[in-house]
């Protein structure tokens, strides 16, 4: 298991221990975990995004926090909000990584998820130019969800 593993165990305990709300000092956490601020960063853009069904908001300077907040939004909401946030471009593992995200927090069905990954995959599109995949990945994406919501 990586730091960035061990850090975002540390924080969804955290939030569990806290009924889904809880306050961090980036400081504080860097020291406990031995490592950079910046790897604090890297753990709440990619684990605890909005996708991911978190809202992060943080203050910056000698008293700065970051807060956490759990959402529990409706399967819809979910699907729209990352249907929403998909850009006009989205590389297999992004793709790959929202869609299991989904099917963790019951949006999708397993067998579902299969299917778009399945979709999504470098293998699917090998007729596709490799510098036109990712638009054409997010394209598939919305409209595969579109259908799910």
């Amino acid at each position: 298991m990586g730091i960035s593993d061990v850090i975002a165990s540390f924080i969804r305990e955290a939030l569990e221990d806290a009924d889904g709300v809880v306050e961090l000092q980036r400081n504080d956490l860097a020291e406990r975990f031995h490592c950079v601020p910046s790897q604090i960063n890297y753990v709440m853009s990619t684990r605890f995004s909005p996708e991911h069904g978190y809202i992060v908001e943080s203050r910056r300077g000698g008293g700065g926090y970051i807060r956490i907040t759990r959402v529990q939004v409706d399967r819809p909401t979910l699907l729209m909000s990352v249907i929403n946030s998909i850009g006009g471009d989205i590389d297999a593992r992004s793709a790959s990584a929202i869609v299991r995200n989904l099917s963790d927090a019951g949006a999708l069905s397993e067998e579902s998820a299969g299917l778009i990954l399945t979709a999504l995959s470098d293998a699917a599109l090998r007729s596709v130019a490799p510098m036109q995949r990712g638009a054409v990945r997010a394209d598939l994406m919305r409209q595969l969800l579109i259908h799910s919501v």
